[in-house]
């Protein structure tokens, strides 16, 4: 599964739904507390070091998927400021292509609101999760991780604005969708 981040509630709200055990990503820093490390090591959350190659990162994802779990990213890199989807960094669909699955598309609104970026704690509102079309892993290979990721990116930035529209919320303004 690949999401839009709003929120560090987002792990919860994707995969809570979810039958099948899931693992997921967080930047290595988190990792730096031995009693916090230790905790995000008992969810099956895997430390990545941002804005490089991460092989070591990359296998173990592989292996996990090959082995039956349920993977869920966050593309973006980051929680978004603003509520609005940030162009997705290239680099997972070789995880996917590597481990030959599908792409499950997840879209996240509303959680922002209830936990901004900028706040340490969480207020009461409403969040939404909705989850699109699973992407074949013929799609994936057939695309280079560059293009894959810009489809992607579109692709949950109209699932977001769709959303909104069917809760009653003003749709973000994306330019790049076509």
């Amino acid at each position: 599964m690949l999401a839009n981040h709003q929120s560090y509630l987002d792990p919860l709200l994707v995969a809570t739904p979810v039958t099948r055990l899931c693992c997921f990503a967080a930047r290595e820093s988190l990792f730096k507390s031995p009693w916090f490390g230790w905790l995000l090591g008992s969810f099956n959350v895997i430390g990545i070091r941002r804005g490089e190659a991460n092989l070591d990162a990359i296998k173990i994802f592989t292996e996990k998927l090959k082995s039956g779990f349920g993977m869920l990213l966050f593309p973006e890199g980051t929680r978004t400021l603003d509520g609005k989807i940030a162009e997705f960094k290239p680099g997972f669909g070789i995880i996917a292509r590597r481990a030959n699955v599908p792409v499950i598309p997840v879209i996240i609104d509303g959680a922002f609101e209830c936990w901004p970026k900028k706040h340490k704690l969480f207020r009461p509102g409403k969040a939404y999760v909705v989850y699109g079309q699973p992407i074949p892993p013929e799609q994936i290979k057939a695309l280079g991780d560059r293009q894959f990721a810009k489809e992607l990116t579109n692709t949950l930035r109209k699932m977001q604005n769709e959303l909104r529209i069917k809760t009653g919320k003003k749709p973000y303004d994306y330019e790049e969708i076509e």
